[in-house]
């Protein structure tokens, strides 16, 4: 073999070898340095925003806002931001949401209204929902433990007096289901100014209530005593999960999961009066009634004409005959 092949052929090796030592170390220096890489930390001041999604209408709790960091170019005066005058998130909880606020962005002075602000029990309401006031004592609402937010079922109690002798019928039925508690006198939080739950007895209860429901509870008020019923909160998804299974609820084809999700939770929140249950004296005491008291039929006697009174009553045996509206008592072995 040719001497200079041989030296070339070497050459052309070592170059090759360097080659890739280079190579070698340029990526496994890129790598440690990607790995000691630290995250850049957003720079700018903290801003209120929502921490979920919150709709038309909907009661700020402090599980619904909190600060985050955002960009200082982004920052508009309208933001809440912390540290100003106006930045405590508790002075916020009990306001109502005017306009729709996505989870992750920023509330604005404009989004929400206050109890002390013009048109806020009409932002609290739902689309087509009317607000009405029931006045309530200790016993029937709940001792105070019912809060706006809350969610509760309406029962009337009261006496059936009939057309008959003997003592009414008693009564107990609920007339509507899950109503959301607007405020319980003027408040709209069950929090006071430090933030703690504040539980308090109060004479006014409004609700959220659909019109035709509320024309029902206007005449409730006048038949006899409402009380409040608290409802759990894992009521609404049975009661969810019972109207999907009867056919109440029906999601078109081809719907979004989303647009599914809006349109369970708008029947889930809706109050209802269909399907009510009642309970009368007699189902609590043997001693009380179940039906309403109704007044004796006048019973037509089978004596012949020209009779006294003490002939109108036949003794011994009897049939009832009844001919279309007349009842006839005709004794045993009359003709």
């Amino acid at each position: 073999m040719d001497f200079k092949k041989i030296l070339l052929l070497v050459g052309a090796l070592m170059v090759a070898a360097v080659t890739a030592i280079m190579a070698k170390n340029m990526f496994t220096g890129a790598g440690a340095q990607q790995a000691s890489a630290v995250p850049v930390q957003p720079q700018g001041p903290k801003v209120l925003v929502a921490k979920k999604a919150l709709g038309v209408g909907t009661i700020i709790d402090a599980a619904s806002i909190g600060y985050e960091t955002w960009p200082a170019g982004s920052v508009q005066p309208s933001f809440y931001q912390q540290g100003g005058p106006d930045a405590d998130p508790s002075k916020l909880l009990g306001t109502v949401v005017r306009y729709p606020v996505m989870a992750g962005q920023p509330i604005t002075r404009g989004n929400l209204v206050g109890p002390q602000d013009r048109g806020f029990l009409a932002a609290a309401l739902g689309p087509g929902m009317r607000a009405i006031t029931v006045p309530v004592n200790a016993t029937s609402g709940v001792a105070g433990f019912v809060f706006p937010g809350d969610r509760i079922d309406l029962m009337l109690t009261s006496e059936v007096q009939g057309t008959g002798d003997g003592p009414a019928l008693r009564v107990s039925e609920t007339i509507v289901r899950n109503i959301r508690v607007l405020a319980t006198d003027q408040r709209v939080s069950d929090k006071d100014e430090e933030g703690n739950t504040v539980v308090k007895t109060f004479a006014n209860v409004t609700f959220e209530v659909t019109p035709r429901i509320a024309e029902k509870i206007a005449v409730a008020q006048s038949m006899g005593t409402l009380s409040l019923s608290l409802r759990s909160i894992a009521d609404q998804t049975s009661e969810l999960e019972r109207a999907v299974a009867s056919g109440d609820v029906k999601v078109p084809q081809g719907t979004s999961p989303a647009d599914e999700r809006r349109l369970l939770s708008a029947f889930a929140n809706r109050p209802m009066d269909k399907n009510t249950t009642f309970t009368t004296g007699g189902d609590v005491s043997r001693f009380q009634r179940r039906t309403v008291p109704s007044a004796p039929v006048a019973l037509a006697s089978s004596a012949p004409a020209g009779a006294g009174p003490s002939a109108a009553v036949p003794s011994g045996p009897v049939v009832r005959v009844a001919r279309g509206n007349d009842i006839s008592v005709v004794p045993v072995g009359a003709r």
